[in-house]
């Protein structure tokens, strides 16, 4: 089918939204408050996008932590809002929304009351794309009735798709593993944006051959490709893609929605959105977007990051490097660490770079640039190296992997079941460590998943402890004397 044409059969392009979660999350540290998407939230809701993305990945550890916000309220105050639009959010699989693998009976509460706060989608994914760690929370997902789109990590070894790990036939062959997993649609989930156009037009029209479900992409504007990319898809027959509004939008972030509803208008493909309303819903954030400018990266002319064409390490992976080889003073170094990632990588299996594997091998590569390889070796390093984060795209390399494990307290020969077949139920032992704190059901998950700053918030949530200044959200007002500071300041200088 040929999209460039503007007659044939009419094939309206869905968009998600991800303006509430995943635009924040990219630019401004996930620090958005329900706050500020409320007065927007039912216009938002007319739009008529396909589902609006709004809670996973880290907002469920940035709220409570550093908003003072239940994570799930969240959901259930939007819900009342948004009542025509399915609210989707990102889960990790057995990571949930966390940094480890939680055992079974966390996994199968956190999905039933998540269905019960109003989630409706699942885009679920493991970051070693290993579909077993998937299996417990998609039979909770399909068990309360709602959609389970599985996704599969998008990553490269070569400046294109190809090589001997992730290539043409990889990408099909996982997919047809989450078909077959019953998922509802399929995500190509690009967290680098390191996808090439033409690379994501082959591999569209070869999956449509492959698959009866829909086919979503997702990526981010960080190499500047991304618009490009969507537009191939979408000639080549892709059903849904990812954007945000405008403010939100660019950079670490995914395409703005406006210019593809521009440029689709007239189309086949034109997706009926009214252009108006969406300028609308930008000039409001626009008005909000001073509250959140400190998080705004500004250490670069750029918006792109052009040299993630070659290192391939995505942004959030960036901020965290950047972090740790300041407080080492080292930042100079850095040229060196990302040599080092890519060699670190290879040796612990070639897992694609996504939380939590981002982490584990990026905190890894500073030690190793540091202190000399290996010479320290972090606890996540050596449970990847023993198995519990599930099976990695290649195997690891033997000798590294013995001098890792060596006096490991879980033993020094890997495992190679499912991950969590491992690990002990964990609720019980939450429970009792949270006692009276925990009221309900939600209470328990938020300390299960995060125990110590989790217990924490619940002493903020009832007003046990005063929640300190720095977890009280920036408002207008506040920026406004801060600008008056700084102007009056600047006019005692001159």
């Amino acid at each position: 089918m040929d999209y460039f044409l503007e007659e044939g059969p009419k094939n309206p392009i869905k968009i998600q939204d991800n303006t509430f979660r995943d635009g924040h999350q990219s630019l401004l540290a996930t620090r958005m408050s329900t706050e500020d998407m409320l007065p927007i939230a039912e216009k938002m809701d007319s739009v008529g996008f396909w589902a609006m993305e709004v809670w996973g990945g880290a907002t469920f550890d940035t709220m409570h932590r550093f908003l003072g916000e239940d994570p799930f309220e969240r959901v259930r105050t939007l819900k009342k809002y948004i009542k025509k639009t399915p609210l989707s959010m990102l889960l990790r699989g057995q990571n949930l929304v966390g940094y480890r693998n939680y055992a079974d009976d966390v996994a199968r509460l956190f999905v039933d009351k998540t269905c019960e706060a109003g989630v409706d989608i699942f885009r679920v994914f493991d970051a070693l794309n290993d579909f077993r760690n998937l299996k417990t929370v998609v039979d909770r997902i399909k068990a309360n009735g709602k959609h389970f789109q599985g996704t599969i990590c998008y990553t490269l070894t070569e400046r294109r798709m190809g090589g001997e790990v992730f290539n043409l036939e990889y990408y099909l062959s996982k997919a047809k593993e989450l078909q077959d997993m019953g998922a509802d649609t399929l995500c190509i989930k690009d967290m680098a944006g390191i996808m090439a156009p033409f690379d994501i037009a082959k591999l569209v029209t070869e999956l449509k051959k492959v698959i009866t479900i829909p086919l979503h992409l997702h990526t981010h504007y960080t190499s500047g490709m991304a618009s490009m990319i969507y537009l191939e898809a979408i000639k080549m027959g892709v059903d849904i893609v990812d954007t945000c509004l405008a403010p939100f939008a660019l950079r670490t972030s995914q395409p703005a929605v406006e210019p593809i509803v521009a440029t689709l208008y007239g189309t086949v493909r034109d997706p009926g959105f009214d252009l108006n309303l969406l300028l609308d819903l930008g000039d409001y954030l626009e008005t909000i977007a001073p509250k959140y400018r400190d998080y705004l990266s500004r250490h670069r002319m750029s918006v792109i990051d052009t040299s993630v064409l070659v290192h391939q390490v995505p942004g959030g992976m960036i901020s965290n490097l950047v972090r740790q080889l300041k407080d080492a003073k080292a930042l100079d170094r850095l040229p060196e660490v990302y040599d080092e990632v890519a060699i670190t990588r290879k040796e612990f299996g070639t897992p694609p770079l996504v939380t939590p594997t981002s982490q584990i091998i990026g905190v890894q590569s500073v030690l190793n640039v540091l202190f000399g390889r290996y010479k320290i070796v972090t606890n996540e390093i050596k449970a990847l190296a023993y198995g519990l984060y599930g099976k990695t795209p290649e195997p690891i390399d033997p000798e590294v992997q013995k001098k890792v494990l060596k006096g490991y307290k879980l033993g020094e020969t890997p495992v190679t079941g499912r991950a969590a077949d491992y690990l002990e139920p964990e609720l019980e032992a939450a429970r009792t460590k949270v006692g009276d704190l925990a009221r309900d059901d939600y209470d328990l998950l938020i300390c299960a998943l995060y125990p110590t700053t989790g217990k924490q918030f619940l002493k903020w949530k009832y007003g046990l402890e005063e929640r300190p200044p720095e977890v009280t959200p920036k408002t207008l007002e506040d920026v406004k004397k801060e600008d008056e500071a700084i102007a009056e300041a600047v006019k005692r200088l001159s």
